[in-house]
């Protein structure tokens, strides 16, 4: 039986497929300089084409990867977006399910969020254990995702107070307040989309929102 986690993964790949197709490709999404097809490119290039992907990481790779984003691009975007929702290859390390479960859950929840913030689309309908779940994931990749910060950080959850990921060193401390899926997208550099409330010093505060 598949995993509640690794249900996560498969119901956000297709609630980011859902998005892609409503908005259309030239749509814009939170990720800088990316449209909706730029998008849906990368998460197929990452699914079944690690040799391509190496290129978002090594700079001698990376002219490979943009030809092959062009490529992708220039096809049919409806039928790019339904491969990526058919999920990997049988060939790629994601088709295991413990690895879809760890790599792509919040993957696709971030992703799927930058193309609904971006358009002004409403978040899907989830079970009342989602944000649960997403706090899980925030516990698990904050800390790495927000490196060493200018100030120190506590995450923390604004339902649940005593929920708190800390990050960061030092005297000057800022609180960032939300739901689980808001501080996931602050943890992820999407600061100004992140529906996020700050207590701390005033220039503390502007340097976290940074």
């Amino acid at each position: 039986m598949p995993s509640v986690v690794n249900d996560r993964a498969r119901a956000e790949r297709a609630h980011t497929c859902d998005a892609l197709l409503a908005v259309g490709p030239t749509a814009p999404t939170l990720c800088e300089g990316w449209t909706a097809s730029d998008l849906a490119a990368h998460l197929y290039i990452r699914d079944n084409e690690p040799s391509n992907a190496i290129g978002a990481l090594v700079p001698m790779f990376a002219d490979r990867l943009d030809s092959r984003m062009t490529e992708l691009k220039s096809g049919d975007y409806a039928d790019l977006v339904e491969k990526v929702r058919r999920g990997p290859s049988k060939w790629s390390l994601f088709a295991v399910p413990a690895v879809d479960a760890v790599a792509n859950g919040v993957e696709f929840l971030i992703h799927g969020m930058d193309v609904r913030r971006a358009n002004d689309l409403p978040e899907p309908d989830r079970d009342e254990e989602f944000q649960s779940w997403a706090w899980s994931q925030l516990a698990r990749v904050g800390k790495l995702t927000l490196g060493r910060p200018p100030v120190a950080l506590a995450l923390e959850w604004s339902r649940r107070p005593e929920r708190v990921v800390r990050v960061g060193s030092g005297n000057r401390v800022v609180s960032v307040i939300g739901e689980p899926t808001e501080l996931l997208l602050y943890a992820f550099g999407r600061r100004t989309a992140a529906d996020v409330r700050y207590v701390g010093l005033e220039s503390a505060v502007d340097e976290a929102r940074r």
